[in-house]
């Protein structure tokens, strides 16, 4: 009786570990091809894109922030009404001002402007050695910040670990720290098929 329990508790463990690991694949992995097809627009890697859904809302499409952040990579409404603005697209510009959280739940939308702003910023630090970092910290805490976290430095010259070391909000430092190690790891990793 006691191996009989003990063999049906096995397998059932088996059974929830591979429930776990192919649900948690599918979850992780049911945006990709928007991630790619956005990713690719904007010259940015899919990878990078990628780390930043997983930080920001874990794939939950209709998360939103406390700052008014929605969807999948947290885009602030200004952010929207700017990419909107810029676009010069009245009928996505009339969209984002009659009802901004409907506008950002749009995965494909939300990815696309998420892409669009990760690029404005990238192009304010683009050649630096802390480029990806900068730009992180910056989605994530303001441009305003990140000049002030290099102002008594020659910021085209700091390294990314410096730069990392001198964000002076815990959460932010967490934020890029976390987002740049899940990217390096995917960058390492074998593709997927």
């Amino acid at each position: 009786m006691l191996r009989y329990l003990a063999s049906c508790l096995l397998i059932l463990a088996v059974v929830c570990l591979s429930g776990y690991y192919f649900f948690s694949d599918y979850w992780e992995h049911r945006f990709d091809e928007l991630i790619a097809r956005q990713s690719r627009v904007y010259r940015l890697d899919e990878k990078l894109v990628w780390s930043v859904i997983y930080e920001e809302t874990y794939f939950r499409a209709g998360v939103l922030g406390d700052a008014e952040e929605v969807g999948l990579m947290q885009v602030t409404p200004l952010v929207a009404r700017d990419w909107a603005r810029e676009t010069g697209l009245s009928e996505m510009e009339r969209q984002a001002n009659e009802n901004i959280v409907a506008f950002l739940s749009d995965p494909e939308r939300n990815i696309q402007i998420g892409c669009w702003y990760l690029e404005k910023l990238r192009e304010r630090y683009r050649g630096r050695p802390a480029e990806t970092a900068m730009m992180l910290a910056a989605y994530n805490a303001g441009p305003s910040r990140v000049e002030e976290w290099t102002r008594d430095s020659d910021a085209a010259a700091i390294s990314e670990n410096d730069f990392v070391e001198r964000i002076g909000i815990v959460s932010t430092k967490a934020y890029v720290s976390s987002i740049l190690g899940r990217y390096r790891t995917a960058q390492s990793a074998a593709p997927r098929r």
